[in-house]
């Protein structure tokens, strides 16, 4: 059958990007064709791209600011959301018409309230054609404290996510499932973040050889890797207290996405923490993006350039959905110093993963053993490969086909 896949952006390296990708893999494994539909698409993807249905559209802005930032009353501002969910609805349709669609896929677009009238268009238009699908919710507005206070909780209610007949839910971690089930009624499944562990990561090659030298590594330097966003929730201070801690000039924090999703304060705060503190910080977010290429004579590589190169990777995020970085480092074979976010304690803890963990703060136990993985690596591989093995069993490909199975055989 054919299948569109819907959301505001499904470009670059985010989490909703990435796990998109891997869910549109299994479902041509099954033999259906996949369509996409977003405000913003990577240019590889077929299907309908209108900057309408993105969450940095100038209307769907306004409307989420006096929502959430004016805190607006719902009788002025539900009617100018409902106004622009039907002219949404056009695009859609069209989207729908073109290519098709038999069955929908929404990443994202019901779960958290930046794009309100998009959510709105969808659920209407669903429910007038009947279209079967499933939502992909990645992360709630209830689980963001900037969309607790508003004056449109009912209309959240209803629309993120909506209960409709023939819409499935999956949600990525049990926590998100117990809250769904106790907030909304709705039963759901889990997806988890997943890689194909039955396939080797690929290393170092001619394109990638030189990424520690074009970052200003020397030979001999410790590339301590932070593959994430550079927002807030992420931690990083954290990680550049575990260098300070540390003590030793050859650890070099490397962040490798670009700043701005939140503005750049953060990344000009982390600057200043990591001068302070003696840290080397290298932010490597123009030179890292999701695809490798050249721009002319330059080359842009992928985060997966970085990891072939990394001694020790940093996850100490506070709040994670699930934690699409780590399951990544644990495919690559790298050590790990992890924070124990409330996902991670519920759903990867206990798996048995050998991690570094931290609970909020760096402690003298957890410099030792990052120091002794990275004073001497051989050290370190018994835990990565325990963890590679647990990853395959949990977090493979095969888990994926086999968690949808039922919903596109």
């Amino acid at each position: 059958m054919n299948i569109g896949v819907i959301s505001t952006r499904l470009a670059g390296t985010d989490g909703v990007s990435l796990e998109s990708a891997k869910l549109v893999t299994i479902a041509k494994q099954f033999g259906h064709q996949v369509f996409y539909c977003a405000g913003e698409l990577d240019p590889n993807l077929e299907g309908l791209e209108d900057p309408r249905l993105h969450f940095e559209d100038a209307a769907a802005k306004d409307l989420h600011d006096r929502a959430f930032v004016a805190k607006e009353t719902a009788v002025s501002l539900l009617p100018d959301i409902h106004q622009r969910a039907q002219e949404l609805k056009r695009p859609l349709r069209q989207f729908l018409t073109e290519y098709n669609i038999e069955y929908v896929i929404i990443q994202n677009a019901f779960a958290i309230p930046m794009q309100l009238p998009l959510a709105q268009a969808l659920t209407e238009l669903m429910a007038e054609l009947k279209l079967p699908g499933l939502a992909h919710n990645h992360d709630f507005y209830w689980e963001r404290p900037r969309f607790l206070d508003s004056h449109i909780t009912d209309f959240l209610d209803q629309f993120f996510p909506p209960a409709l007949p023939g819409l499935d839910h999956a949600v990525i971690n049990s926590l998100a499932q117990t809250a769904l089930k106790q907030r909304r009624g709705l039963d759901s499944f889990i997806i988890p973040n997943v890689f194909d562990f039955h396939t080797p990561p690929p290393g170092i090659d001619d394109f990638n050889a030189d990424f520690r030298q074009t970052i200003g590594l020397k030979p001999d330097d410790w590339l301590i890797l932070q593959p994430t966003r550079v927002i807030p929730r992420k931690g990083i201070e954290l990680t550049i207290e575990l260098l300070h801690q540390l003590g030793n000039k050859r650890a070099k924090l490397v962040i490798t996405h670009k700043a701005g999703d939140e503005g750049l304060e953060y990344l000009h705060e982390l600057e200043a923490l990591a001068k302070a503190k003696g840290v080397k910080l290298i932010y490597a977010g123009e030179e890292v993006e999701d695809q490798r290429r050249w721009d002319g004579d330059k080359k842009v590589y992928s985060l997966w350039d970085a990891y072939p190169h990394a001694d020790l990777v940093t996850y100490p995020s506070f709040i994670e959905g699930f934690g699409n970085a780590l399951i990544e480092t644990v495919y690559f074979k790298l050590p790990a110093m992890v924070n124990r976010y409330p996902v991670y304690a519920a759903d990867i803890g206990p798996l048995g993963f050998q991690f570094a963990e931290i609970e909020g703060k760096i402690t003298s136990e957890t410099v030792e053993i990052v120091r002794g993985w990275l004073e001497e690596p051989e050290t370190a591989v018994p835990a990565t490969t325990h963890n590679y093995e647990l990853g395959k069993q949990h977090f493979s490909y095969k888990t994926l086909a086999k968690i949808l199975a039922p919903f596109l055989q």
